[in-house]
């Protein structure tokens, strides 16, 4: 992928038509074609199942038939992106309640392939963008999802904080943001000793990385992105297996730098304050250990019941940045906890926030471009759960509820913000589904970027 790409063929290409079938659908559509087209589809075991494509001999009325399953999404066609053979692609019959953006959005996303390291098996066939789809906007989601990709995708060996920092300032220079960082010893010495004790102990230096840009009249709004960018455990060492996809535990950075290429894209009129605590969480004489006390920029201190709970630490000390500057709106987006998953799985974003406008409001967002948000409560009865009997509180809250106490962790450096949300996302597919490879995923981006254009009037 490259920001440059053209993702979509010219509106008045010709192209090859393709025609969309549901399992609702199917055998007024089988019933339709000629006798010979007909017998063919049905030969091929055709039963419009999620992207599945047959070609049609010619003098079949279309060139080919791509399932949509039950139709419920946009998605369950994205797959046909590298399925049907390359060239141009156009759909005249979109089901009913399928929003064109969107639709094209998702083809466009079916077709990505990571490539840094391996050439593609082939290239994606193009969508000619159905009427009413608006072009600009499904391009640059797409590509805002494919950044996102591509960084939690990329071994940390190639992604440490130093090279989190050379993508951020790849990101401003397209946009031209302005790029701060602090780094190393300057963390202690300009307080951020949360985001120094948990990155200290790597050869790559812990840092805190900041981009801005827009107007200063217009609202502000500040993006935190967790950026743990390989998780060891620490002291608290992962088994084997439990390292094996820790790349992406950078995924909140990079799914807040592909929201952050979506609002400078559209030139959304907000002030966007963007923070990536980058971090490797690694092992060395100078690790921060179980039982210390470490205090945070906002004074609080902290006892660590875990170093495996080291991204909460560093999101702490960003967030009372961010916060320092009055933001509007505050949202973090994390790759936070495994209990998250337990609960929700990894194809639904867990939000937490005390704000009601903002919860309905991104959940809604969701639900209207196929990117479900699930609203998790702060329960205010497990707050107790946090008390440290030498500190102001600790980093772990027990074996129960562990995304929750977490957030609560959390909430206690966001008090201070007029509003403030929190994504406890995976930002990983486990296994391909239609326009979702195994792999890195933007989770709950999509959402959020459908939800700050409501609120900005974008």
């Amino acid at each position: 992928m490259t920001e440059t790409q053209d993702l979509f063929a010219d509106a008045s290409a010709s192209g090859r038509l393709a025609r969309l079938v549901t399992a609702h659908t199917l055998a007024d559509t089988l019933a339709g074609l000629p006798d010979a087209a007909r017998a063919h589809a049905v030969d091929c075991g055709f039963e419009a199942g999620p992207s599945q494509v047959v070609i049609l001999p010619p003098g079949s009325g279309a060139d080919a038939l791509v399932g949509a399953g039950p139709g419920s999404s946009p998605f369950d066609a994205a797959g046909a992106a590298l399925a049907l053979p390359e060239g141009d692609w156009r759909f005249e019959n979109l089901p009913d309640g399928w929003d064109p953006t969107v639709f094209a959005t998702a083809f466009a996303l079916g077709a990505y392939q990571f490539t840094r390291y391996k050439a593609p098996r082939r290239a994606g066939a193009r969508l000619i963008p159905p009427a009413g789809a608006d072009r600009a906007e499904a391009s640059r989601v797409a590509l805002g999802a494919m950044l996102t990709r591509d960084l939690i995708n990329t071994p940390a060996g190639d992604m440490l904080p130093s090279h989190l920092e050379a993508a951020v300032r790849g990101l401003a220079a397209r946009f031209g943001a302005q790029v701060s960082v602090i780094a190393g010893d300057d963390l202690i010495k300009q307080s951020y000793p949360l985001i120094h004790a948990v990155g200290r102990a790597s050869t790559d230096a812990p840092r805190l990385i900041e981009l801005h840009w827009g107007e200063d009249s217009h609202p502000r709004l500040a993006l935190v992105g967790k950026g743990v960018c390989f998780d060891s455990g620490g002291l608290n060492i992962k088994p084997g297996d439990g390292m094996l996809i820790f790349k992406m535990d950078m995924g909140g950075a990079a799914s807040v730098m592909g929201v952050a290429s979506m609002i400078m894209d559209a030139r959304l009129p907000v002030r966007l304050h963007v923070l990536i605590p980058a971090v490797e969480n690694a092992i060395s004489g100078n690790a921060f250990r179980p039982g210390d006390v470490l205090r945070s920029r906002k004074g609080l201190t902290v006892e660590i019941g875990n170093n495996d709970a080291e991204g909460r630490l560093v999101l702490a000390d960003a967030l009372t940045r961010a916060i320092e500057f009055d933001p509007d709106l505050v949202v973090d987006m994390a790759t936070l906890t495994g209990a998250a998953r337990v609960a929700l799985g990894p194809e639904l974003a867990p939000l937490y926030t005390d704000d009601q406008a903002v919860r309905d409001g991104v959940v809604a967002a969701g639900q209207g471009v196929d990117d479900p948000v699930w609203p998790m409560p702060l329960w205010e009865g497990y707050d107790a759960l946090l008390d440290s009997p030498i500190a102001d509180i600790s980093n772990t809250g027990g074996k129960f509820a562990g995304s929750v106490t977490a957030a609560l962790f959390l909430r206690r450096f966001a008090r201070d913000a007029r509003a403030w949300a929190h994504f406890d996302i995976y930002g990983w597919n486990p296994s391909a589904r239609p326009g979702r490879p195994a792999g890195g995923e933007l989770l709950g981006g999509r959402a959020l970027w459908h939800f700050l254009k409501q609120r900005y009037k974008g």
